[in-house]
């Protein structure tokens, strides 16, 4: 596939980005390499290997998340630079 200005044109558009003349031509010549390279990558047999959503083994390191409902207010709050009532005071954010 020929990269053209208009490709470039069109990409920067969907990206809303603005680029310079110099800029149009590197990225010209940079998707080029990408698709140059993806072609290449095509030509390679992969019969018979199981596709993967990632390049290492993952596992879900997470705890599970378990609900507790432990009375420990007073012990959130040290954390609060303000406070009334019992609850977090924060600076109003909306008029």
């Amino acid at each position: 596939m020929e990269i053209t200005d208009q490709t470039i044109e069109y990409v920067s558009a969907l990206a809303k980005l603005s680029l310079q003349p110099e800029e149009k031509e590197k990225a010209k010549k940079d998707l080029g390499n990408i698709l140059t390279y993806i072609d290449m990558m095509k030509e390679l047999d992969t019969d018979g290997i199981e596709p993967m959503s990632h390049a290492f083994s993952m596992k879900n390191v997470f705890r599970d998340d378990v609900v507790t409902n432990e009375d420990n207010r007073e012990e959130l709050l040290k954390n609060a630079p303000k406070q009334k009532d019992g609850c977090f005071m924060v600076p109003k954010t909306v008029d």
